[in-house]
């Protein structure tokens, strides 16, 4: 990997991690597109390019996880408050994914992530956007609290987003919308709950990486990769938080269904090209 596709990786990372698009099918189809093709050193570079997403999430929101932070060792103490309700629905709804990524997620990636899957969940997934934004249409509200069962149905819903193409905060925010939450404020808790659960993600990489599963690329690949997905994070989570309170998912289902669409039509046709070539000679 040279350090302009270090670049390019990091920036298509931290864009898709926030967009309702899918960064793991964004990264399959770039990863394709540019010929890489060693999974190891990928799957180590990925590694990378999520902390410099989390990073971005911690910095965004640095005020709401103080505040909860403030919330959550005063309701220990014993005054219950609600932020500490808050800090205690977003652990306990991370939970789901947190077991699902345990016990699954290598099987899920083994099934998914091709170039024939990832890009039919990208155009599935879509349509469950046009659907969760017709409910929330039909239901016509616009609640700001999210109650405790609704933030754990949240949570099951990003055990979805293992599933490489379906998107976390696609899958989180389409499940408040259909709750009748309104849409800035599932975006919030989708983000916030989204941190918890990529910090056991990240540390649970770290750990592999400490164990020799994963090796780590060189240290400038490492550092253009990280420094590109946190900037490129931060502008994607600043961009959907002012989009989404006056706009719907609609338009990020419209272009899932056509990225979706042109990566089986570029997969395919490069197929064909092989199957010819291997047949003239």
């Amino acid at each position: 990997m040279t350090l302009l596709q270090a670049a390019l990786m990091g920036i298509l990372q931290g864009l898709t991690e926030f967009l309702p698009v899918s960064s793991s099918g964004h990264l399959l189809m770039a990863q394709s597109l540019f010929g890489l093709n060693n999974l190891v050193a990928l799957k180590s570079f990925d590694i990378a390019v999520h902390f410099g997403t989390l990073l971005a999430i911690f910095i965004y929101f640095h005020k709401d996880f103080w505040v909860l932070i403030k919330g959550f060792f005063r309701g220990v103490m014993g005054h219950k408050n609600e932020d500490f309700d808050m800090a205690i629905t977003l652990l306990l709804a991370t939970i789901p994914a947190i077991l699902v990524g345990l016990l699954l997620s290598d099987l899920l990636d083994q099934i998914f992530y091709n170039a024939i899957a990832v890009p039919v969940m990208l155009i599935l997934v879509a349509g469950v956007f046009l659907l969760a934004e017709r409910i929330h249409t039909k239901r016509g509200e616009n609640r700001q609290k999210i109650t405790r069962k609704e933030g754990i149905i949240i949570g099951l819903a990003q055990t979805l987003a293992l599933i490489p193409g379906v998107s976390r905060s696609g899958a989180t925010i389409s499940a408040g919308l259909m709750m009748g939450i309104e849409r800035a404020k599932a975006a919030r808790f989708s983000f916030l709950l989204g941190s918890v659960a990529m910090v056991a993600a990240t540390a649970y990489a770290v750990l592999k990486v400490i164990k020799g599963d994963f090796l780590m690329p060189p240290t400038d690949i490492l550092i253009v990769g990280i420094s590109t997905s946190f900037l490129a994070g931060m502008a994607a989570i600043g961009f959907l938080m002012n989009y989404l309170r006056k706009h719907t998912l609609a338009v990020f289902a419209y272009y899932r269904i056509a990225v979706g669409i042109a990566f089986l039509i570029w997969f395919f046709w490069m197929t064909s090209q092989v199957g010819a070539s291997v047949a003239n000679f």
